[in-house]
């Protein structure tokens, strides 16, 4: 990225206004040796084969535990896709919850994991209104207890 388009990005992150919460929803997790985990990526992860992601889009997509034939649908031109061509695990680390799973470390990994697009709008009313809830309703409903947040 040059320094030019850095510079650009820093000022327009710097101006974001930010919602404000007047209150936030909190709970104790259990001890992650008895928590079932899953995985919430902003990777724009999609299956192989399905539709891509819409410009703003800011539902999610919903995957097994066991798929693993997934690509990246991302569309910023500033994400770099290398490692996850490498592996998967570098956006997406299914394969290294399993390993933590079978070691004790944690309690079980969830059947399901959830992607969104990062690239999102100043206001993320819909995420913050309807899919956001909607994805922690799934998450819910499938017993999960700690939230593994992979940003890109």
């Amino acid at each position: 990225m040059s320094i030019a388009a850095r510079d650009h990005y820093r000022a327009n992150a710097s101006n974001t206004v930010l919602p404000e919460f007047p209150t936030t929803a909190f709970t104790v997790a259990p001890p992650l040796r008895e928590a079932r985990v899953a995985i919430v990526t902003t990777g724009g992860l999609l299956a192989r084969g399905a539709p891509g992601w819409k410009r703003g889009e800011q539902s999610f997509r919903v995957f097994a535990a066991g798929e693993r034939d997934l690509q990246m649908g991302h569309w910023s031109i500033n994400y770099d896709r290398t490692g996850f061509s490498a592996d998967i695990n570098v956006v997406y680390p299914i394969d290294r919850l399993g390993e933590l799973a079978a070691d004790g470390i944690i309690g079980s990994v969830a059947p399901r994991h959830l992607s969104f697009m990062g690239a999102l709008d100043d206001t993320m009313a819909t995420l913050r209104l309807d899919s956001g809830r909607a994805a922690a309703k799934l998450l819910r409903d499938d017993g999960v207890q700690v939230v593994l947040l992979t940003g890109v």
